[in-house]
Formats: structure tokens, C-alpha cells, sequence
């Protein structure tokens, strides 16, 4: 009769599961800084140049280059892409500095600027540009660089800016109608966030594709 020993059989610990889809880059501050700055210029900048798209490459020869008017400026587009590329931090500092500049000093404002900037009825989505913005850089570095990911990261952003408009452009309506353009809620509704939203989403699609190319070139 053979006597039998217990084996001590020693079990592989098991290995922890990871997120791979989690981006591994991070901004540094610098590169925060640098953004800031950049986002800031943009912003100002972009406030006074209109958004266009051109027609299809393939027919430039036969046709050539015909551009057509999205009906927005580019400001919204250098807004989420400063959030795309440069962060959370990065996006809202840009942001805080131009809504203080143009409060405070320079007409940077689509309308000027000043403290009675306040009463105009878009003033609610300028204040928009700095959750949108946060929002925006948060989402765009929780994964890895991806076109999708980017694209809802602004189309998030651009939400956010929208929802601030909307919140505040009702408050005006009711506490201070006097200083709105015109008495009808639907009107404004109309003109400030529905009709400027498909050139925007246009722009919110070029941020994309821009913020997904630079991302890959600078490697992170």
C-alpha cells in the first residue's frame, strides 16, 4: 500500500486586469501654461473670424475653391480645441482670462466689451466657455488620444456652453427684459442657440480631426 503525501500545489496569483483604454499621457504644467496662452490668443482672435467650409477637393480643379459660411465664427472651434489639447486647467484658465479681460479691459467681445457687457443676451454663453472648456479637457485626456473620443469631449463642451447660455439668457428674460433685442422667449431661443448649433457642429467636427492629428504629432 503506497502512503500518499499531500502536495503543496503554490496557486499564480492572479493578475490584475488593467484599463488599457485609459490614457497614459497627462498634460504637464508647462505644457498647461503654453495652451492657456495659446487658447486665450485663439479665442480672441477667432471671435472675429467667421467659420466657412469649402466644397470638395476633387472638384477644385473644375470648379475651384469655393468657400461657403457656416453662419458662426471660429470662437466656440479655439475654445474646445484649447480644452482638446491642452487640458481641464488649461481650458478654463483661457477662458477666465478672456471673459476678465474683455469685462475689465479690452473689447475682445464679439460686441465690444466692459461691464455692462453683461446686459447683452449672449453674455450667458461666454460664461459657458469655462465649463465647457473644463469639461472638454477633462473628457479628452480620461482615454487614450481617439477621434471619437475627442469629438465627444467638444460636443460635450459645446453642451455645456449652450446650457449656461440658455440658463442665463431665461434669467434676463423675466429680471431684465429691457436690455433683450426682442419679447419673445421662442425668438431668442431660436437665434442664440438653435440656429448658430448645425455651423457649430460642423466646427465641433474640424476641433476633432485638429486636436486628433496635433495629439499624435506631439505624441501624447
Amino acid at each position: 500500500m503506497k502512503l500518499q503525501y499531500p502536495v503543496n500545489i503554490k496557486r499564480k496569483p492572479k493578475k490584475k486586469l488593467t484599463n488599457t483604454t485609459k490614457s497614459s499621457s497627462t498634460v504637464s504644467f508647462a505644457n498647461e501654461l503654453l495652451w492657456a496662452i495659446i487658447g486665450l490668443l485663439l479665442t480672441i482672435f477667432s471671435t472675429f473670424v467667421e467659420a466657412f467650409v469649402t466644397n470638395m477637393p476633387w472638384t477644385w480643379t473644375e470648379q475651384g475653391v469655393n468657400s461657403m459660411p457656416l453662419g458662426v465664427t471660429f470662437q466656440v472651434g479655439a475654445v474646445l480645441l484649447t480644452g482638446c489639447m491642452g487640458g481641464k486647467n488649461a481650458g478654463f484658465l483661457a477662458q477666465v482670462a478672456y471673459v476678465f479681460l474683455g469685462l475689465f479691459w479690452y473689447p475682445v467681445f464679439a460686441q465690444g466689451g466692459g461691464l455692462q457687457y453683461w446686459q447683452q443676451p449672449s453674455f450667458g454663453y461666454i460664461l459657458g466657455f469655462m465649463p465647457g472648456a473644463w469639461l472638454c479637457g477633462w473628457l479628452a485626456f480620461q482615454r487614450r488620444t481617439k477621434l471619437e473620443v475627442l469629438g465627444i469631449s467638444a460636443a460635450a463642451g459645446l453642451l455645456i456652453i449652450h446650457g449656461c447660455g440658455l440658463i442665463y439668457l431665461l434669467g434676463l428674460f423675466f429680471l431684465s427684459p429691457a436690455n433683450l433685442p426682442s419679447d419673445n422667449l421662442f425668438d431668442l431661443i431660436i437665434n442664440y442657440s438653435v440656429e448658430p448649433i448645425p455651423g457649430q457642429l460642423v466646427v465641433v467636427c474640424v476641433v476633432a480631426v485638429i486636436a486628433f492629428i496635433l495629439r499624435h504629432i506631439l505624441f501624447y
